[in-house]
């Protein structure tokens, strides 16, 4: 291996400083020495106490902590020196605090911005785009006519993350979901959730669908989180005729509507949730949507509340699912978690599949 020379070396940090950054410094620099020569000389009346927080605002969205510690320093000296300047009767002492107050939630800023490692806005751009692919996950598009698919998900306390989320996979003859519930609820299982989504959504299709709880289950156990647990089910369609194969891992249990009987029929299919036992078993169930059938998939936010039995959620579930029979299911998976689960405590999905 080649040694780097001195110069080389010593020249590593300065040149692995990103020119944003020393454009920033600079910037802010400049303008923190203008408002305080404009406020020591034309008056506080021209350049008041409250524009020293400026640099600091903008300091914590763009500068390292370290810069942005000399930021802090120099503002808080030009206050302390504003307030020596002018007392406290024209200065008034409640700037200071509230630039103090700034100024450390700029700083915690900073620090979270350099645990990511993403400079300037970039950690909420890498957000909102983590966000938005676990959403895109969820789509189920290219079903053949005859066939409509609607898919609600919402997270706890209306956060932009959800523990539950939806993966599928649509071939011209077959169809292939997996609807998934990660422990914990909210933003905390956000990050397990995407994933295990792309963990999940690689085996649709890839794996026979007897195989997939076993293969989501080896993949969840070499993981080895803390919180690693989580429920699904899942379902393979044949979209010509009708027949499927339903396999759930400690999952509420899926429903049924039957056009010909008129009513909703409760899954039978069982077993272990995924990420626990090195061999778990699972009980699958087959069946067949005809005409005018529907299948409900949902999590079990929609139907557990505290000191209530979970067949009484689901009671609740399908007698608002019965109104959908008499109307249309068309906004059905929006209008079921308005009327079951508008403000529930924890995430929930639901998707609902039919046939015309």
């Amino acid at each position: 291996m080649r040694a780097r020379p001195v110069s080389e070396t010593a020249a590593a940090p300065v040149a692995a400083l990103p020119r944003q950054s020393v454009v920033a410094v600079a910037s802010l620099a400049v303008l923190t020495a203008v408002i305080a020569a404009s406020a020591y000389g034309a008056g506080l009346h021209v350049a008041p106490p409250g524009l020293v927080t400026l640099p600091v605002i903008l300091g914590g969205l763009f500068l390292a902590p370290r810069q942005m510690a000399w930021l802090l320093t120099a503002t808080t000296l030009v206050h302390a020196g504003l307030l020596g300047r002018y007392g406290l009767g024209e200065y008034r002492a409640g700037n200071l605090v509230l630039h103090l107050a700034v100024s450390l939630v700029a700083y915690r800023l900073a620090a979270e911005r350099a645990d990511l490692g993403l400079p300037g806005l970039g950690a909420g751009s890498m957000l909102l785009e983590v966000r938005d692919r676990l959403r895109r996950q969820g789509e189920i598009r290219g079903l053949p006519r005859g066939w409509r698919v609607e898919v609600a998900i919402r997270a706890a306390g209306g956060a932009g993350f959800s523990g539950d989320f939806l993966v599928s996979c649509v071939q011209p003859a077959r169809a292939e979901l997996a609807l998934v519930d990660v422990s914990g609820k909210g933003v905390e299982a956000g990050s397990r959730a995407l994933l295990l989504s792309g963990a999940l959504g690689g085996l649709l299709g890839a794996v026979p669908a007897e195989q997939f709880l076993g293969a989501a289950n080896a993949y969840l156990l070499r993981q080895r989180w803390d919180e690693g647990f989580a429920s699904a089910v899942h379902l393979a369609l044949d979209l010509r005729t009708g027949e499927y194969l339903l396999q759930s891992a400690g999952h509420p249990p899926a429903a049924q509507f039957s056009a010909g009987t008129g009513y909703w029929a409760t899954s039978a299919a069982a077993g272990a949730v995924l990420g626990v036992l090195d061999e778990p078993s699972w009980r699958p169930e087959a069946g067949q949507l005809r005409r005018g059938d529907a299948l409900l998939l949902y999590t079990d936010g929609l139907i557990e509340l505290p000191g209530r039995d979970l067949s009484v959620g689901i009671d609740k579930l399908l007698g608002e699912a019965n109104r959908l029979v008499v109307s249309t299911f068309e906004g059905g998976a929006e209008r079921l978690l308005d009327t079951v689960a508008r403000d529930a405590s924890d995430d929930r999905a639901l998707v609902l599949l039919w046939r015309e």
